[in-house]
């Protein structure tokens, strides 16, 4: 199926389109109009190469091209154990991207190095390949959401079978190239406080991958990580028992229902906080859970609460959408606040004061452009 836009602008005629409103005269198809129609192709062309990237990386197609230079769809089909005709029509779509070149001479493809530098797992927290799978993953719940338009209310995590593997993967990329020696490092002092031993916890930890590389990294300090999902629990535990960490604990905690005073020197919270059904209620248990002097690190998505100070930001749509199709969604569904993805920097540094923090600070990492890193200290 094919659909071929009217390109040439015009002044004198209507529209052939029925108008959205009884009555209503059709709207005049004027040079910007037809404009705007290009950029919404444009759009739709895009969101399709994400969609083909997306499975590029699923099916390890990147990794096969940077493998074999100028191998043929037959080739490639062959080296991956993958059906020929749709590692054809595949390639179709990344050779009209421009993401992959093409010999017509004799039907070899190549991944230029440029390329395979962000769209293979060698690019680490870089791999945008990774990235374009969130974009999939909305669209398993389009009709939900468009559903919660007219009902209300939101889904639940289950709703969302693919997107926590994911995440948990982009996490631990993050993680593994900087947690140690970039992003604690942003509190003054932790790493040598946590090399002489203290208490730590992490909320909402997920499979608990930060909380084990801390642990391995800091065997005199001793760390527990909280999270509401049994079995995102039991993988941490498994991880922790791999690894041979007698100083990592997890257990199964919403943390809204934490009660804990002065129980521990430092809490970190990795994306965690915008998702908590009552995200007011966990910013204060974690203030009365550190003891005086104690240090919150919460890294958080990067934006700005107004949303006419995220009009330059290159990904404020994408954060809005994944807000709406997951983030503000889940809190909904549990029957919480909705605080979704795109709090923003001034209402996060609000909201930690609020909690009872004597001060809070956003600072940055170069290896992750997409998070803002907030340190709280309680006085």
């Amino acid at each position: 199926m094919t659909t071929q836009p009217h390109t040439e602008p015009t002044t004198d005629r209507r529209s052939s389109s029925r108008p959205d409103t009884p009555g209503a005269p059709a709207p005049e198809v004027t040079a910007a109009a037809t404009e705007f129609a290009g950029r919404c192709v444009g759009i739709m062309n895009q969101a399709a190469i994400a969609l083909l990237t997306s499975v590029g990386h699923q099916t390890g197609l990147f990794e096969l091209l940077a493998a074999h230079p100028g191998a043929t769809s037959h080739r490639l089909a062959e080296a991956g154990g993958l059906q020929e005709r749709y590692v054809r029509e595949w390639l179709g779509g990344m050779v009209t991207a421009g993401f992959v070149r093409y010999d017509p001479a004799d039907g070899t493809h190549v991944l230029p190095p440029e390329h395979a530098a962000v769209l293979t797992p060698a690019a680490g927290p870089d791999n945008m390949a990774h990235l374009m799978q969130y974009i999939g993953m909305m669209g398993d719940v389009e009709q939900q959401i468009v559903e919660r338009f007219h009902t209300g209310g939101g889904l639940s995590y289950a709703d969302y079978p693919n997107f926590h593997r994911t995440m948990v993967q982009e996490s631990a990329a993050v993680n593994d190239a900087s947690l140690i020696d970039g992003i604690l490092p942003l509190v003054t002092g932790l790493p040598e406080r946590l090399g002489a031993g203290i208490e730590v916890a992490d909320v909402g930890c997920g499979s608990g991958h930060a909380v084990n590389l801390m642990a391995a990294a800091y065997p005199r300090s001793r760390f527990t990580g909280y999270d509401f999902s049994a079995a995102a629990i039991a993988t941490a535990r498994q991880e922790a028992t791999a690894w041979g960490l007698a100083n990592a604990r997890f257990e199964v905690l919403d943390v809204a229902e934490l009660d804990l005073e002065g129980g521990f020197d430092a809490v970190t919270a990795f994306d965690a906080i915008h998702d908590q059904a009552h995200p007011a209620r966990v910013l204060a248990n974690i203030h009365r859970a550190l003891r005086p002097g104690g240090v919150f690190l919460m890294v958080d998505i990067r934006a700005e609460s107004r949303v006419e100070d995220n009009i330059d930001l290159p990904w404020a749509s994408y954060l809005y959408a994944m807000s709406m199709f997951h983030c503000m969604s889940v809190s909904l569904g549990l029957g919480g606040d909705g605080l979704g993805t795109v709090w923003g920097r001034q209402v996060a540094q609000r909201m930690v004061l609020e909690a009872g923090f004597g001060s809070v600070e956003a600072r940055g990492i170069e290896t992750d452009p997409f998070n803002t890193y907030y340190v709280a200290l309680r006085d």
